[in-house]
Order: structure tokens, then C-alpha cells, then sequence
């Protein structure tokens, strides 16, 4: 039986040339623990080099990847020569399929970084990294020549020849391994001075064999303590550059992803390929002991496939059920994810291995709480002016809600209010981006006045708020192409004359709502007209069509639900997202649709309605792991589910039900607390073996009480019915509300609730008390008993 890949890799760190020409006494590389360097051919040669290109180009076309990223690294890669960079840049580029983006990067201590260099980074597309330290004597603590010269100089003329204009846009940022006895302020100020766009401050590489250095008189938390006041600074500052771990514990705070694999749960997708072929976990682990990061693969005999089936690399994709049970117990663990995972080795006997909490594990806790205190409590949205939302919903609308269900009025009303909430949002993120009134801005603002339903109707859709969301949370790298994007969508409906400039990346314009046109990068000038539009490319040709259009399915009843397979911000689901569908594939879709469609108004009539009302966009994703269902609904994407499609329209039927309530219940969240947002307990659901947070548990509650009406409809319509469809109906049954009372019994018992929130549980309660009335074979109730025990032994 084949194992199943837990994930594909998309990110790739590929060792160009083995050897060094400096002699950093903190590098992991070649002063800890692992010692393979000294094996290894100093420079990839063309074998490797081809078979690596084949492999990473396969991978990608396996699992339709859109983008990967490759970091050329070392050693110090360019001791590999032009001439060798370029090879290896045009191989990686041809290996890969149609459609799928190269991200293009080198990291780099700068020392050999000329204008040659840049000149032939310029033209193949590669971003540059650069380590450094801080100040002269910050850097030369440790990143020295092997003759104890500094390399501080070589790096500040290196850093200058990236902030000239023609290099500018290939300047990818700064690395600065953190040493404490270095003063922060100085580091940052030195850091600061050369206008990076982002830095990430690196905690020395440590494991509990060999700990981290604190100096004495410096405190309980040391590296938490010079962090802070970095971050203290950089706020200040208005934060004039973006630093991953600042950004991630102000994103995981809020439910967004982390940047970084040092904080955080989301899984590891990255893979390093050294010079001579062979495939190594990350790099890290090379401080942990000798041979830590060794897969045994390389590339002539294994595919990535292969190497991703590795115990190490599923261990670092394994989120909180990977983490040692005193992390799991944590109140921060959401954030901290106990930290980088070859900082929690422990060697000696009944040390443990890697299922210790971080040995930065006081710095990590102190860090996260001082940013937390510094920003205040979470809300939604995060940050910025709290955007005013209208109270929205009667006390019998809220009522009705309680119950789980929503009329079409009711429903309505939750779009009212996230239309207000997104347009607040657009403009507290706008205001956050300080990038004053330009054209995109001053066009939208513009129609609004003049062509308010055009603004609506692009603002109405789903994913329009996504940048918004993103931005306030910290995210800037979108820039301000999607509010560009908006803007041109409502020009082109309102068919004004307005004109707006809109960023092109990855040859397509996107139009919110409308669709997309074939177009080379750049700037394309959008203009509505009263019988169209036109589009200005950057090479000069004029489109007056779009290429590929959002394609909408109109269902019994008048209902149309837009399938959106274009949208650059669909990725905000938790799952994958599909390609551009086909026509065979959309056919299929179409048909799905309105066969689910057709039984949730025969058999769930109250859930019915409120989709109608409030479900406007399907976000095909791509297919999970054989045999399971997969979907998902995007906390700042109201009006649109993400699900692969079903081997069955009733599953779809159950899916889209599903996860429509996750986005009703956001939408009263929005609107009002139900839970007090500083209880950070954990709780166990009982559908799940990992404890999640309040809100985890009252959402999945919510969404299962649908669940539970589904297939007690369906067990009523197989009412004494032999057959396997109704056995599993039945069993289904009784297992959903069974789960479902007991969760609804531990919100309620959590403390944690507030006057409403009390108010929805008695709600969740009455509706699920007459299904637990319902009488079922005993057969029944214990297939489901096993199931349960089943599913808590996963």
C-alpha cells in the first residue's frame, strides 16, 4: 500500500557550492554538530544539477503547484562562479511545467557581491538575501574573515549596490543572527539605516546539549528582551520594514498564518538538496547532532515524492499533534508552535530527541506576551481605527441564529453588515498602508459616490476584503495591486470613463467579479466605458475582452453561485486551491450543484434559505488525500465556501451546509462577542483528539449542528430500509448528535460565555434535543460507538 505525501514541497534549498569564505563562529554549517560538509563535492555538478532541475519540475506537475520557491545557498554560493549561477538558474526555470512561477532567490554574506553579480541577477530574476549582523561591531563579533579581518565593509558596499535603483527591485532583505551582548538599538539603527525590505532577526541556532549563550545579570528571557526592544523600535518607526517574526505573532494572534517556520503550526514544505545529489531535511537540524538533517534519498534514485514520505520531514508537518505535551498545554502554543523545530533536541539519555518544548522556550513565551500587551486584545478585524459596524440584527434574528438557522432576511442582514465591515476595513488598511491618495484609492472613493452599486457589487464579493484583512494584520507583501484591482472592476461596471493603473504579476489582469485577460507584467491602465472597457498592456497592445470570465451556474429558483477559479486572493482557504477548471470539469460542477442543491431544499429547507441569501461563491480546491473530503470557509471571506468536489452530490449537499455555517457564525462574531476573547484555555471537541480554542470549539459546535440535521433527514427518509446507504445514514446519526450535545454541554460548562453566548448555546441545545429523541436500532448506535472510539485512537 502506497503511503500517502502529507504534503508537497513547494520551497527548495539548493547548495550550489559547499565551501565558505568566511569563518563565522556561529554558522551551523560547519561549527556545530553535523560534519557532512567535509564529504561533499565543493560545487554541484551538471549531473546533479540536471536530475535536480527534472525532479522539481516533476513534483510540481504532479501536484499542479503554482509557484515554487528555490533559495541557491551555501556555503556561499557565489563562490560557484556567474557562469555556474546562471546554469543553475536556466535549468531550474526550463525544468518547470506551464504555469507554475519561479521564485528565484540567493542568499548571500555579500563579501563577493559585485556589479557583475547583480547584472546577471538582474536578468535572470533572482532576489538577493544578505546576512548581516548590525554595526561594524555587532558584525565582526562573529562574521569574520579566517584571518580575523572584518567583512563589515564588503557587505555595506554589497547592501549599496542593491539600493541603486536598476538593482532595487532584486533586494530581498536582511539576516541578522541575534547576539545578545550586541545592543539592540545600535543593530537596529545600523539595520534601519539601509532601508531594507524586511529583516529577519534569527535566534542563534541552540539545542539543551548545547544551549544558547546568557550572559549573567541579563535576565530570564535575554533574547526575548532584545527583541522587544527591536520591536518597540521598529513600531515606533512605523514599522518601515517587514520582520517576520513580529508580523507572525501578530498574524497567529488573529488566526492567520505564521511567515516563518519558527513560530507557529503550519506544516514544513521546504527541502534542501546539497552538492552532491543528495536530499537533507532542513538545515537547521544540522546543530542537533552529526547526520541530524539525512533523508538516506537523493536525486538520481528518489523522487520528492519519495523524500516527503520521510518520518523527519512528516514530523515537521505534523502541527500540534507533533509537539511535546507540555507545548501542547500552552496558552501561546497557537503561536509559538514550540519554536524551531532542532531548537527542542535533547541527546542525552531520556532526553527525548526533538519532544522537548524549545530551549528558547521562556524568550519565546516572554516574546509573544510582550507583543501581545503591546497590541492590546485581539479583535476582529485586527488593528487599525475599529472599523463601526451597524447593529444589524434584531433580538428574534439573533434568536434564529442561536438555532442555527437564517431566513433570507436574516442572512441578508449578515451581508449588510459585512459589506459595511469590509469597506471599513479597506479603509483602515488603506490608511494603515501610508501610501497617501493615489489613483486606485482616490477612483474607488471617487465612485462610490457617483456609482455606488458598482462599488457594491465588486465589494460584495468575497475575497475583496482579503487584502484588507492581510494588510492589517501585517502582511504588505500583496503591495497595492488587489486594491488596484477593485478599483478597475468597479470602473469597467460602472462604465464612467474612469482610468486606473493596475499592477500585472504573472501575466494575467485580474478584474474582481469580471474575470481576467492574457497580459504581459507590468502596468496595465483599465478604462470603463458605457460599452465596455479597454485595457492598455504595458507592451502597448489594447484587449477589449477578457480571456477567461468568472463563470456563474444559475440553480432551481433563480439562485447563482459564482465558481471562483481565478481570484489571486482565493488562497485564503486553510486547504489548497484548484486551477482554472475545464469545461469538462465545470460541466461536472454545474451538475453537482444543482442536484445538492436540489435535496437541501427537499430535505434541509432552514439552511436552504439562509444559502440562498447569503452563499454567492463555490472556490473549487484541490482534491485531499484518497477517500477524504475536503473544505473549508475563510474567516474574512464572507459569502464563499471552498470545497473539492465530492464523489457524490449529497456529500456536496453536506459540505456546502457545513461550511456555510462557519461563515454565518463569523459573520455574528463580527457583530458581537459570544466568548470572552481572553479565556486562552483549550478545549477538547469531541470529534477531534487535539484541544483547540474556544472559538474552535463553538465553531465546530455550530457547523455540526447542520450535520447533524442531514443525516437525521436522511435516516428519516431510509426510515425501515434495509441497504449500506442506510446503515451508514443511521450510524452517521448517531454518532453527529451524540458529538454535538456533548460539545454544546461543554461550551456552556467553559465559563467562558457571554450573556449571548449563553443565549446561543440554549439555542444549539433545543435544536438538537428532538434528534436525540429519535429512536434508532441498536446495530446503530453501536457502529457508531465503535466509530467514536475509532476516531479518538486516531
Amino acid at each position: 500500500m502506497t503511503t500517502r505525501i502529507p504534503l508537497p514541497f513547494s520551497q527548495f534549498v539548493v547548495k550550489v557550492h559547499s565551501r565558505c569564505d568566511l569563518a563565522c563562529d556561529h554558522c551551523y554549517v560547519y561549527e556545530h554538530a553535523d560534519t557532512s560538509w567535509r564529504t561533499r563535492p565543493k560545487v554541484i555538478g551538471d549531473e546533479v544539477l540536471a536530475k535536480a532541475a527534472e525532479r522539481i519540475g516533476a513534483h510540481a506537475a504532479t501536484h499542479r503547484l503554482p509557484a515554487v520557491r528555490v533559495v541557491l545557498h551555501g556555503g556561499e554560493p557565489l563562490l560557484a562562479g556567474p557562469d555556474r549561477l546562471r546554469l543553475v538558474a536556466e535549468a531550474l526555470r526550463a525544468a518547470l511545467p506551464p504555469g507554475c512561477a519561479l521564485d528565484l532567490r540567493i542568499h548571500t554574506n555579500g563579501v563577493l557581491l559585485g556589479r557583475a553579480f547583480c547584472e546577471l541577477f538582474a536578468e535572470l530574476d533572482i532576489k538577493v538575501g544578505i546576512s548581516l549582523d548590525g554595526d561594524k561591531a555587532a558584525n565582526d563579533r562573529h562574521r569574520r574573515f579566517a584571518d580575523g579581518r572584518s567583512s563589515h565593509p564588503q557587505v555595506l558596499r554589497a547592501v549599496a549596490l542593491l539600493r541603486e535603483p536598476a538593482y532595487r527591485r532584486l533586494f530581498a532583505g536582511l539576516l541578522c543572527t541575534i547576539d545578545v551582548e550586541n545592543d539592540p538599538v545600535a543593530v537596529y539603527r545600523a539595520l534601519a539605516e539601509l532601508q531594507p525590505p524586511a529583516v529577519d532577526f534569527l535566534l542563534p541556532h541552540a539545542t539543551w546539549d548545547d544551549p544558547p549563550k546568557r550572559p549573567s545579570g541579563a535576565g530570564a528571557s535575554p533574547y526575548a528582551d532584545w527583541l522587544l526592544t527591536v520591536h518597540d523600535l521598529w513600531e515606533a518607526d512605523g514599522r518601515p520594514f517587514a520582520v517576520r517574526t513580529f508580523e507572525s505573532v501578530h498574524r497567529t494572534r488573529r488566526g492567520f498564518t505564521s511567515l516563518t517556520e519558527s513560530l507557529g503550526l503550519e506544516p514544513s514544505d521546504l527541502v534542501v538538496l546539497e552538492t552532491d545529489g543528495t536530499f537533507e531535511q532542513v538545515d537547521s537540524l544540522k546543530t542537533a547532532f552529526d547526520g541530524a538533517p539525512a533523508t538516506g534519498f537523493d536525486v538520481f534514485a528518489h523522487s520528492l515524492d519519495d523524500v516527503a514520505r520521510h518520518p523527519g520531514i512528516a514530523a515537521r508537518q505534523s502541527g500540534l499533534a507533533g509537539l511535546s505535551a507540555t507545548c501542547r498545554s500552552c496558552p501561546v502554543v497557537r503561536t509559538c508552535g514550540g519554536g524551531l523545530y532542532a531548537h527542542r533536541y535533547r541527546g542525552d539519555d531520556g532526553g527525548g530527541g526533538f519532544d522537548n518544548p524549545s530551549v528558547y522556550c521562556g524568550d519565546l513565551m516572554t516574546l509573544i506576551n510582550g507583543i501581545a500587551a503591546r497590541s492590546g486584545p485581539v479583535a476582529v478585524p485586527a488593528q487599525a481605527a475599529a472599523p463601526v459596524v451597524p447593529a444589524a440584527l434584531t433580538p428574534a434574528q439573533v434568536d434564529e441564529l442561536a438555532r442555527g438557522y437564517g431566513s433570507a432576511d436574516t442572512v441578508a442582514a449578515l451581508t449588510r453588515s459585512q459589506l459595511a465591515l469590509t469597506r471599513a476595513m479597506l479603509a483602515a488598511a488603506w490608511d494603515a498602508s501610508g501610501q497617501g491618495r493615489a489613483e486606485a484609492w482616490s477612483v474607488l472613493s471617487a465612485l462610490d459616490g457617483a456609482a455606488p452599486a458598482a462599488v457594491d457589487a465588486v465589494l460584495a464579493h468575497p475575497y475583496a476584503r482579503a487584502w484588507a484583512a492581510r494588510c492589517l494584520a501585517g502582511d504588505l507583501g500583496t503591495g497595492l495591486g488587489p486594491l488596484a484591482a477593485l478599483a478597475a472592476a468597479a470602473a469597467v461596471r460602472a462604465g464612467r470613463g474612469d482610468a486606473v493603473a493596475v499592477p500585472v504579476r504573472g501575466g494575467w489582469l485580474h478584474l474582481p467579479t469580471l474575470g481576467r485577460i492574457a497580459v504581459p507584467d507590468g502596468e496595465a491602465v483599465v478604462t470603463g466605458a458605457a460599452d465596455g472597457f479597454t485595457v492598455r498592456a504595458s507592451d502597448g497592445t489594447v484587449h477589449t475582452a477578457l480571456d477567461e470570465p468568472l463563470r456563474r451556474i444559475r440553480l432551481a429558483g433563480g439562485w447563482t453561485v459564482a465558481l471562483e477559479d481565478l481570484d489571486p486572493l482565493r488562497d485564503s482557504h486553510d486547504h489548497a486551491v484548484s486551477d482554472r477548471l475545464s469545461d469538462t470539469e465545470l460541466l461536472d460542477w454545474a451538475g453537482a450543484l444543482r442536484e445538492a442543491w436540489e435535496l437541501l431544499g427537499r430535505d434541509l429547507p432552514r439552511y436552504a434559505e439562509g444559502i440562498r441569501a447569503g452563499l454567492a461563491t463555490v472556490t473549487p480546491l484541490r482534491p485531499g488525500p484518497a477517500g477524504r473530503d475536503v473544505s473549508s470557509a475563510a474567516r474574512q471571506a464572507f459569502g464563499a465556501v471552498g470545497i473539492a468536489q465530492p464523489a457524490t452530490a449529497p456529500t456536496l449537499a453536506l459540505l456546502l451546509t457545513h461550511e456555510f455555517q462557519h461563515v454565518k457564525l463569523g459573520a455574528v462574531l463580527d457583530l458581537m462577542d459570544l466568548y470572552d476573547r481572553n479565556d486562552d484555555t483549550l478545549y477538547f471537541a469531541p470529534w477531534r483528539p487535539d484541544p483547540r480554542p474556544l472559538e474552535g470549539l463553538l465553531q465546530g459546535t455550530y457547523a455540526h449542528l447542520a450535520v447533524t440535521e442531514y443525516w437525521g433527514t436522511r435516516t428519516l427518509a431510509y426510515d425501515g430500509l434495509p441497504g449500506e446507504a442506510a446503515d451508514r445514514a443511521r450510524r452517521e446519526f448517531a454518532l453527529w448528535r451524540r458529538y454535538t450535545a456533548e460539545a454544546i454541554e461543554r461550551l456552556a460548562e467553559s465559563g467562558s460565555l457571554t450573556g449571548t453566548g449563553v443565549r446561543f448555546a440554549d439555542g444549539m441545545r433545543a435544536t438538537v434535543a428532538p434528534w436525540l429523541a429519535v429512536p434508532l436500532p441498536a446495530a446503530a448506535e453501536q457502529a457508531a460507538a465503535r466509530a467514536r472510539q475509532e476516531r479518538a485512537m486516531v
